[in-house]
Order: C-alpha cells, then sequence, then structure tokens
C-alpha cells in the first residue's frame, strides 16, 4: 500500500470532486476548500447560479480547476447529465459528496404529502441516485474512490417540526452505513459527516433564542462554521481516512454528548 507522508494527506491535486448543491452554503464551503487542498471541484447547483458562478470563480483564483454545472440530482437522467458534463470539463470523478438538502420546518399533522416527498427526494433520493451513479463509473474504471454524505446529528437526535427531515437524513445515515458494505470489496469509501448548527447570515437575528439554547448546549461554545464541515469530509476523502467506511463523524461542538435526560 503506498501511504502519502503526512503532509501530502490533504493534497488533492490531480482529483475530481463533485460536490452536489454546493452554489450556496456549506455546499460552497465544501467545494472552495477541496479547491484550496487542489482539486478539480464540479460545482452542482438548481437554482444558485450567481453564487455557483463565485465559487467557480474563487476555486480558479486558487490556482485549480472548477466548471459550475446545473442539474436536478433528484432526477435520474439529469444526474446522468451531470456526471457525464462533470466527465467532459473536468475528468472523471474521484470523489462524490453528496451535500444537496433541505431544511423546512413543518408540523407532521399539518405536513402535506408533497411536503414529505420533496424533502426525502432532496435529501435522500439524490444522495441514492448520485451515489449509484458515482459507483457505477468508480467500478467501471477499477478507481477506489470515496463518497461522503451529508447527514445531520438530527439523523440520530429528532426535533420537532422536522419529522420529515430526521426520517430523511436517518435515512442517508443507514444509506452509508449499507452502501459501505456493498462498495468495500471494489476499494471503495462511504462515509457520513452530520453537521450540528452551522451559522449563517442573520441567523442570531432570526432565529435569537434556538442560538442561544445551541450556545448553552455546545461544550465548545460556538456555532459551527461551513469550513469545519469541510475540513471533515476532506478528512474522510483522503487518505489520511483510507481504512474508514461507513463512518458517521460528528461535527456538531459536542452537542451530541449531552444528557438527554
Amino acid at each position: 500500500m503506498n501511504i502519502p507522508p503526512p503532509h501530502k494527506l490533504l493534497d488533492f491535486t490531480d482529483q475530481v470532486v463533485l460536490v452536489t448543491g454546493s452554489g450556496s452554503g456549506i455546499g460552497a464551503g465544501i467545494a472552495r476548500r477541496f479547491g484550496e487542498a487542489g482539486a478539480s471541484v464540479a460545482v452542482n447547483y438548481l437554482t444558485s447560479a450567481e453564487g455557483a458562478k463565485h465559487v467557480v470563480e474563487d476555486i480558479v483564483g486558487m490556482g485549480a480547476r472548477a466548471a459550475a454545472i446545473q442539474a436536478d440530482v433528484t432526477k435520474a437522467e439529469q444526474v446522468n447529465y451531470l456526471f457525464q458534463e462533470a466527465g467532459k470539463q473536468l475528468g472523471a470523478i474521484d470523489i462524490l459528496i453528496n451535500n444537496v438538502g433541505t431544511y423546512p420546518l413543518s408540523s407532521m399533522l399539518d405536513m402535506g404529502e408533497e411536503e414529505w416527498d420533496f424533502v426525502f427526494d432532496t435529501n435522500l433520493r439524490s444522495t441514492f441516485l448520485c451515489t449509484q451513479a458515482a459507483a457505477e463509473r468508480m467500478i467501471a474504471r477499477d478507481y477506489p474512490g470515496a463518497i461522503v454524505n451529508i447527514t445531520s446529528i438530527e439523523a440520530q437526535n429528532p426535533a420537532p417540526l422536522h419529522s420529515h427531515y430526521n426520517a430523511a437524513k436517518a435515512g442517508v445515515l443507514m444509506h452509508t452505513r449499507s452502501v459501505a458494505q456493498e462498495l468495500g470489496p471494489h476499494g471503495i469509501r462511504v462515509n457520513a459527516v452530520a453537521p450540528g448548527l452551522i451559522w449563517t447570515e442573520g441567523l442570531q437575528e432570526s432565529w435569537p433564542e434556538g442560538v442561544a439554547r445551541w450556545m448553552k448546549a455546545a461544550p465548545l461554545a460556538r456555532l459551527g462554521q461551513a469550513a469545519d464541515v469541510a475540513d471533515a469530509c476532506l478528512f474522510l476523502a483522503s487518505p489520511a481516512a483510507r481504512w474508514i467506511t461507513g463512518a458517521n463523524l460528528l461535527v456538531d461542538g459536542g452537542v451530541m454528548t449531552k444528557q438527554i435526560f
């Protein structure tokens, strides 16, 4: 086994990374961080065209390659297009980050079927479709790639008004573990990152009581940053995690260590 020296473990030069839903938010942070590590990055978006453009410009400004590709990753034909287009512009996908997701608030009693389906399609169906597409291509070229799925601490610790989101992210977690078993013999590692509350513009103003509860509960006493999630993805996609598969890495400032009764 060729094990890189420590200073090379997070060097992604000559590797191609696809990050779904990376025109904004956590996905944009993940894409930028991989670009900073030397990777060529396929920046997938659906509606955030301007944001994706800026992410690509930032990555190119770092000296890496990037391409913005619009595709609805809840639809199989568009996922196929996404992988084909990424291959044309950047090369075959070596690393897949299943980041795309949605996070609406709705009580179970008021929730309609369309909202339930939308949350499951965006969070879980997209993970299945992109993982299948990536795995088929990795196996065809006999490449031991890496797949990282973004779950949530709510996959293990449910929150009210999130029954659809909680269930979908729990599904992503179980899918991660199951697929890790199936793809391990091909040398493909599948892991997950479970973020806690991540800072976004205006969060403290729009949800002050939630932020206050978080700050009280988190041993590290701060909100997460997109870079915190991104660096966990870099680790799990790198040779530093070469004997890790089926894991779910909590990136939550220690919130999940709290006693629940």
